[in-house]
């Protein structure tokens, strides 16, 4: 009795246990045991909760909002700038203001303290009007950051 060719084939390749069969193809992986699975699993969940806690705990901290009012450049040697800075009151923020020039090179800069608000709470915004003394004409000033003092 003859075989066609396909038929070989395909009985060859039903054959996944042969040593052929593994060693055209690797041998099968062994699937991971309940116990590695458990172990994975409770690591991963480890992870997600630390990861959870800690978004949490970094969404608690105090916060500083500014917003640039105006500015002017009166010579070439200084620039002025108003802002307004709002924080909690019982809180003491830095905020650094700098001056650019027309190829955005920082000309002038500054950093100012706006201490606590005595008898007020929640909320507070102040203003303060900044005089920046600048190397070459400054084109634009402009509030660099802020930050809550000790985070």
């Amino acid at each position: 009795m003859t075989q066609s060719p396909g038929a070989a084939a395909d009985s060859r390749y039903a054959q996944r246990g042969s040593a052929r069969y593994g060693d055209r193809y690797g041998v099968p992986r062994r699937k991971m045991s309940r116990r590695a699975g458990l172990i994975l699993s409770a690591a991963v969940l480890v992870v997600v909760v630390i990861g959870v806690a800690l978004f949490a705990w970094s969404g608690n901290s105090a916060t500083v909002s500014f917003k640039d009012v105006s500015f002017t450049t009166p010579d070439a040697g200084h620039a002025t700038e108003d802002i307004q800075v709002t924080k909690d009151a019982s809180q003491t923020a830095y905020c650094t203001v700098k001056a650019q020039d027309s190829s955005f090179g920082v000309v002038g800069w500054k950093q100012l303290e706006f201490g606590p608000v005595a008898g007020a709470s929640g909320q507070t915004t102040q203003q303060a009007h900044v005089v920046l003394r600048t190397q070459t004409e400054a084109v634009s000033v402009s509030i660099d950051s802020c930050w809550i003092a000790g985070t």
